[in-house]
């Protein structure tokens, strides 16, 4: 039996123009569910708290019903959903892709972490 998409509590741990969390929000479209964008870059408190759930620092990650997926694509998420009856397959193309990475990026931490010495 099958979980109607109302009762799916899904948080979702996301960076704003990420390739990445713009394919987790993309397979949130397709399947029209309802979930709570958490942004990592523009508020720390929720960067933490993914980092506390997540027990690592990558995102996206994406919590649904308590069960923590982390380091996540749009395309995982889906597959995940699927394979526990979460969601029903759809024949919907998503609106962006869902396998994208970022463009240009370097993980925060790592950045902010170089020291170079002289």
């Amino acid at each position: 039996m099958s979980e109607s998409n109302q009762s799916l509590k899904i948080v979702a741990y996301l960076k704003p123009t990420c390739g990445w969390s713009q394919g987790v929000r993309a397979i949130m479209r397709k399947y029209n569910l309802s979930f709570e964008d958490r942004d990592i870059i523009n508020n720390p408190a929720q960067r933490q708290e993914m980092i506390m759930k997540s027990g690592q620092m990558l995102s996206p990650c994406v919590e649904i019903n308590g069960q923590m997926l982390a380091d996540v694509s749009g395309e995982e998420v889906e597959a995940f959903m699927l394979a526990n009856g979460m969601v029903q397959p759809s024949n919907v193309l998503p609106d962006a892709p869902i396998n994208a990475p970022c463009p240009d990026e370097m993980h925060e931490p790592q950045a902010q972490s170089m020291n170079f010495r002289s």
